[in-house]
């Protein structure tokens, strides 16, 4: 994360349905109604499309690109292919030197659950050599035993090599010793040689585990962030680095450097990689920022976001960015807290930013992070981005919990639902997307804070086209959009959409399809999201959810269908095409298609909530659908169900195979659930006394001091106060049952506290740390002995000072009264997290 970023988805005994083809019922719809007063915008999608440009790209040898199974991966200058099919995948950020070792593959797997198929992973020099000559590939730091998990379940990887990285790590990733070196970051003699040392020690651990080698290593990022053009350095750094890392070996089908900050970079050689964040936690602003400043809220008129994909050059000649693919590398999945900024990311603020980067016309949807961690405990010094190492933030100790989908100690958060229906519709759908271009509506928003002008974008190729809608704006709740109805012009034909307006919810962001392919029946339109799709034998299954607010519709090409049944909603038909309208969610079929070339293919209609706890799993060899509040994920064996709101489970599984799952605790059959067949099982609850008495109370503290750095607007920031400062915070122990963890997966701790900085330790052991912003603290427990627990930790507690020139969430501010600082704990709460296993033959 750049602190400059922004300036610089049983067998079905089908009910009696509504209506048919072929009877009485079936009425053609009469003249359409006068339209309310709105938004009527056209996009024109006629102009002819150029075919993807190859030969321009210069990636890896040859031989790069194919596995030895025959595999082929390969890139053009608008995506990826796989095996000669469009690829559009789903890449996020997951540090394996932030993260216990012992608990890699089950993290590995939720991103997996989440709809993530591309690892991406610094390798953090310091964590690695932070004593020139005394390399540690051991415990979280085994890059290989990682990668080779990955491997196992089926996830491409992406090694971000470095050997500056930034990921707010102590000076970058560079160990202390190799600053006393010299020049960094610079074609140096001296650095070029210990960067030429690491690439190799890299290079040897992952021997073998290239795509070429038949490894999960697709790709290598390049250093990062990179904008330096004076002498010994600019695009000629680049490429030496990059031949560099082919001489230790990587030799890969994708070379990609970070873009944004008018990055530099050789061209054709590598690619550059964008992205965005919610918000800006480097500013020195004391106040909620303007209205979408990094322009990840609106659909971009460049192919990217908005504001970050801006003024991208390279330093030896113009490159216009249509050579490249538009790809994301960190698209803010959550952010860091930084000491003088803390920002809080709700879950809804991410969804809408993957919309409007695939809507812009992405190809590769990464996050930075997807996935939080803890930094490692350093030999020689602490390991984080601080003002007193030279940068610009200072950020907590341990805690890299970003905020992210998956956060600190693996909860998945609010956002990892929303943004895993978004995936599996990428999963489903993306090779129709991915060869699609983008084209914007004929009124656009007039820039990032026009909060008024619907912010749409469609994607098409030749008739096809998904229609990307963004009414959701951070701190600043958009409007409901009223009338809305789009005219589109496709090289065939001109489709209005829908027949009568609508009006998009405020704060709703969705997609909908255009000349969709259901197994033979030809979807002209939907006003609902398309979820998922699954082949149950001779039936093909469609999943999709309402768009906020609006009635789903249905538009089918006539010509397609012999037979349409509906369970709910009214049938009409009218002129080529027979609609669906009104159709009640729920987790039945909404209605059956019989295709004139004999198929039959069924929507299910599933409400908002269902479709956040939709699942898609193998079982046997097969996918199915899994309906569950429970947290979910699988590995090829066993389905893992996690809960931390209660021990009692319940799931909906389609198509069934009750008889064939073994469950722990057994398993209870509860009935049908529309095409779904209902199961529940108990585990033995479990109720956690917590101790918390106070030691120690708390003393006035030292005034926040100001840092050396100002933020690029000029604004200076506040410096984290230094370790002599928690000499005066405020002290108390919290001791757990020694069998705290017994019986249970984990057992999180829940810290409700005010004051400016909160630390947790284990003896004398740093274990994590907080920087209050009016959000509960939430600590996992299984990482740590069973002896640390019931032995006591010391929970300190720095007190926040009234004139605290930083910045916390509007409503999070405490409030003071007469007094000038406070350090309160007002709960500690110790909740379990249950499990549930499905296994079967």
């Amino acid at each position: 994360m750049n602190p400059v970023r922004a300036g610089a988805i049983r067998r079905l005994v089908m009910p009696l349905f509504l209506a048919s083809l072929a009877s009485p019922g079936f009425s053609a719809a009469g003249e359409r109604s006068g339209s309310k007063t709105g938004t009527l915008f056209t996009i024109d999608a006629r102009a002819p499309e150029s075919a993807p440009e190859t030969g321009y790209l210069q990636m890896g040898s040859g031989a790069a690109g194919e596995s030895p199974t025959g595999r082929v991966l390969s890139v053009n200058s608008r995506y990826l292919t796989l095996d000669g099919r469009p690829w559009l995948p789903v890449m996020g950020e997951f540090h394996y030197s932030r993260y216990p070792a012992r608990y890699w593959e089950e993290e590995i797997l939720k991103m997996k659950a989440g709809g993530v198929q591309i690892i991406a992973t610094y390798v953090f020099w310091i964590h690695h050599e932070e004593v020139e000559g005394q390399f540690d590939w051991s415990g979280q730091r085994d890059l290989r035993r990682f990668v080779e998990l990955g491997a196992r379940h089926g996830m491409y990887v992406v090694v971000r090599l470095g050997p500056w990285a930034h990921g707010e790590a102590r000076n970058g990733g560079l160990p202390d010793w190799l600053l006393e070196k010299g020049p960094t970051r610079v074609s140096d003699p001296v650095y070029l040689t210990y960067v030429h040392k690491y690439y190799d020690e890299i290079g040897r651990q992952l021997k073998g585990l290239l795509w070429k080698d038949g490894g999960p290593i697709i790709g290598v990022q390049i250093e990062n962030e990179y904008t330096n053009r004076a002498p010994n350095a600019g695009a000629a750094h680049i490429a030496t680095l990059k031949g560099m890392a082919i001489e230790a070996g990587f030799d890969v089908p994708i070379y990609t450097v970070t873009g944004w900050d008018n990055a530099v970079y050789p061209p054709r050689t590598v690619i550059p990689v964008f992205g965005g964040y919610p918000d800006e936690p480097w500013a020195g602003s004391r106040e909620d920022l303007p209205p979408d400043t990094q322009g990840v809220y609106q659909f971009a008129p460049t192919g990217g976001n908005a504001g970050i994909l801006q003024g991208v050059t390279t330093a030896s000649e113009d490159v216009p960015l249509w050579h490249y693919p538009r790809f994301t590398g960190e698209l803010g999945g959550g952010m860091q807290l930084t000491y003088h900024r803390r920002v809080v990311v709700a879950e809804d603020d991410i969804p809408p930013m993957a919309l409007t980067t695939l809507g812009s016309g992405v190809n590769l949807l990464g996050y930075y992070m997807f996935h939080g961690g803890t930094n490692p405990d350093g030999k020689l010094s602490t390991l984080q981005e601080s003002q007193v190492t030279g940068y610009p933030n200072d950020v907590p100790v341990k805690s890299y919990d970003f905020q992210a989908p998956l956060r600190e100690y693996g909860q998945m958060s609010g956002s990892f639902r929303k943004l895993r229906m978004i995936h599996q519709f990428i999963h489903d759908f993306g090779s129709d997307l991915a060869p699609m271009t983008r084209v914007l509506p004929d009124i656009v928003p007039s820039g990032m804070q026009d909060t008024t002008t619907l912010r749409v974008a469609a994607r098409t190729h030749g008739d096809c086209a998904f229609l990307f809608f963004n009414n959701y704006l951070r701190h600043y709740p958009l409007p409901e959009k009223q009338g809305v109805q789009a005219i589109l012009k496709l090289p065939s034909e001109t489709i209005t959409l829908p027949r009568e307006p609508v009006n998009v919810a405020s704060q709703s962001a969705f997609v909908w399809p255009v000349n969709l392919d259901l197994n033979g029946a030809l979807l002209k339109y939907a006003t609902a999201q398309p979820l998922a799709k699954i082949d149950a034998g001779p039936i093909a299954y469609y999943f999709f959810t309402p768009s906020a607010g609006i009635a789903p519709e249905f538009a089918f090409a006539a010509a397609t269908v012999s037979a349409l049944n509906a369970k709910s909603g009214v049938v009409s038909r009218q002129d080529e095409r027979i609609y669906v309208s009104g159709s009640t969610p729920s987790t039945g079929v909404a209605m059956e298609i019989r295709t004139r070339a004999g198929k039959t293919v069924r929507i299910v209609l599933l409400s908002a909530e269902q479709a956040q706890n939709a699942w898609k799993v193998a079982i046997a060899g097969h996918e199915r659908m899994l309906i569950s509040a429970a947290d979910v994920f699988a590995d090829g064996k066993t389905i893992h169900l996690r809960s931390r709101t209660g021990s009692t489970f319940a799931f909906s599984l389609f198509p069934e195979v009750g008889h064939l799952l073994t469950a722990r605790p057994p398993l209870r059959e509860s009935g049908v659930d529309g095409v779904f067949r209902r199961h529940s099982a108990s585990v033995a609850a479990k109720e956690i006394r917590v101790q918390v008495e106070r030691i120690r109370q708390a003393s006035a503290t030292s005034p926040v001091r100001m840092g050396p750095f100002v933020d690029w607007r000029g604004t200076a920031v506040a410096l984290a106060p230094e370790d002599v400062e928690f000499a005066k915070a405020g002290v108390w122990r919290v001791i757990l049952p020694k069998d705290a963890l017994e019986g249970v997966s984990d057992v999180f701790l829940d810290v409700n506290y005010v004051g400016d900085v909160g630390r947790l330790y284990g003896g004398s052991r740093l274990l994590d740390d907080n920087f209050f912003n009016g959000t509960a603290w939430q600590i996992g427990l299984k990482r740590y002995e069973p002896e640390t627990l019931a032995s006591g930790l010391s929970l300190q507690i720095l007190p926040l000072r009234k004139d605290a020139p930083i910045y916390v969430p509007k409503g999070a501010w405490p409030d003071f009264g007469a007094r000038s600082e406070v350090a309160e704990v007002e709960s500690v709460g110790a909740f379990p997290e249950y499990e549930l296993t499905l296994t079967w033959p």
